[in-house]
């Protein structure tokens, strides 16, 4: 099975690495988008053309069985029409775990933490409409404008990016928030910074696992069978800073290659 991923940069390697963990018998190719990050700050127009793009670039140049938007920005702008303009793919979209978070908090006080485009975008407003309805839980927002580019750039535990965050994360804590939503597949990086921030009882919820189990069961329902090799390639479009990719990675256990390289050779 040929699996085609993309984000606005490297944080979508953590949807991979939960995918490392059970996924066999399949190659992944990863677009590290940085050419045209961050998505969070472009128009819906703008993320809409440039997701169809990509898709179009993975399928002709890869061929590929499954694609996943490992972009919470690029779901909220661009899944339902992916679906429309390719039915022949499977496609998985990355959304807030708002839903386990409101069932988690023992406080019913939950932050998310996420890009303006996410936080402003209709199907994060829709699902957050739906279930207040549902669940009695009041939510802390937070647009983390910024957060992205530290993390590119390798800034996961400078005194600038836990500056950042401890601006933001301070209305959370002075209102005992209990479980934070990690709206970005970035934000896992920095969970140890929040974690110091918030204290070591904080729950934090990311989607890679969900979004690795959801590949494993669409996989297995189009005849995979989720053994063999694993193979990863890894393409960038800007710069990148490569040792992040090792280190986002490094708990792969099959201990496979990962061939890394610019998407115009």
């Amino acid at each position: 099975m040929k699996v085609g991923v993309f984000d606005s940069g490297l944080g979508g390697l953590t949807v991979v690495q939960a995918i490392t963990k059970n996924f066999k018998g399949a190659q992944i190719f990863y677009i590290a988008d940085t050419l045209f990050a961050p998505y969070g700050q472009k128009s819906k127009e703008q993320i809409l053309k440039h997701s169809i793009d990509v898709t179009s670039f993975l399928i002709k140049k890869h061929d590929i069985d499954v694609l996943i938007v490992a972009c919470n920005t690029a779901t909220s702008a661009a899944i339902k029409y992916l679906r429309q303009e390719f039915p022949k793919l499977i496609v998985i979209g990355t959304e807030p775990g708002i839903k386990p978070a409101m069932q988690n908090s023992v406080s019913k006080r939950v932050g998310v933490l996420a890009t303006p485009a996410t936080l402003n975008g209709e199907k994060y407003q829709l699902l957050l409409n739906k279930l207040s309805n549902e669940h009695k839980v009041d939510v802390f927002e937070q647009a983390c404008e910024g957060l992205v580019e530290q993390i590119e750039d390798g800034k996961i535990s400078h005194k600038e990016t836990f500056s950042m965050l401890s601006s933001w994360l301070k209305p959370m804590k002075n209102n005992s928030v209990d479980t934070i939503v990690l709206g970005c597949t970035h934000y896992p990086l920095v969970s140890d910074l929040i974690k110091e921030i918030m204290g070591a009882k904080i729950q934090l919820i990311e989607t890679g696992s969900a979004i690795a189990k959801r590949l494993e069961n669409l996989s297995l329902q189009n005849g995979h069978t989720n053994n063999g090799e694993l193979s990863i390639e890894v393409f960038y479009t800007g710069e990148i800073k490569k040792d992040m990719i090792n280190m986002i990675l490094q708990d792969w256990k099959d201990g496979g290659k990962i061939v890394v390289r610019d998407i115009n050779e």
